[in-house]
């Protein structure tokens, strides 16, 4: 039960990671420093004082970044494939008592995965909102990405089954709208 839990915890974590980059990583150091979370030998790093500090500072100007009007869709560009490698590193950092090639395959394809769907979900929804508002709306888009994140990443801490339907229901969704919004672009 214990290998399941923390699969189900990675996954949820990834998909925070599409969120938001940084803070995942920022909250799973700090439960990690509390002795809320146990990490994967070799990922122990993660909570250390220092990686906390550069997870808090690196999720600092994520957040502020994603307020600046023109850089938003700008970071969008550049956090599809980062969201994708971090997705993929936080499930390898949390799925414990596997082999490594299972770990690291878990990783690639649902971490990774999972961190991919969440953001084009999310970067569908800003291109969205630049179109149809200007941008003028995309503050809001960036406070429920953060707030998406936030709720994902410590939800899956505190209870992973709760946080992977969630997760699940949420990819679903997203993957019937991108559907849809890939349907219309071809009429």
């Amino acid at each position: 039960m214990e290998i399941t839990l923390s699969i189900l915890l990675g996954i949820g974590l990834a998909a925070a990671c599409g969120f938001r980059v940084f803070v995942p990583f920022l909250i799973v150091s700090i439960a990690a420093m509390s002795g809320h979370l146990e990490l994967t030998p070799g990922f122990e790093w993660i909570g250390t004082p220092y990686a906390l500090a550069a997870f808090g500072a690196a999720t600092a100007l994520e957040i502020a970044a994603y307020y600046i009007p023109w850089l938003d869709n700008l970071l969008d560009a550049a956090a599809t494939p980062a969201a994708v490698v971090a997705g993929a590193i936080i499930v390898a950092s949390v799925v414990q008592d596997v082999s490594p090639f299972l770990r690291w395959t878990l990783a690639v394809i649902a971490g990774g995965g999972v961190a991919g769907l969440v953001q084009a979900g999310t970067v569908t929804l800003r291109g969205t909102s630049t179109a149809t508002t200007g941008g003028i709306a995309n503050p809001a888009v960036s406070t429920g990405e953060l707030g998406g994140s936030v709720v994902t990443s410590t939800l899956s801490i505190i209870w992973p089954i709760v946080a992977f339907v969630l997760v699940v229901l949420l990819c679903v969704w997203i993957a019937r709208r991108l559907i849809r919004v890939r349907a219309r672009l071809r009429a």
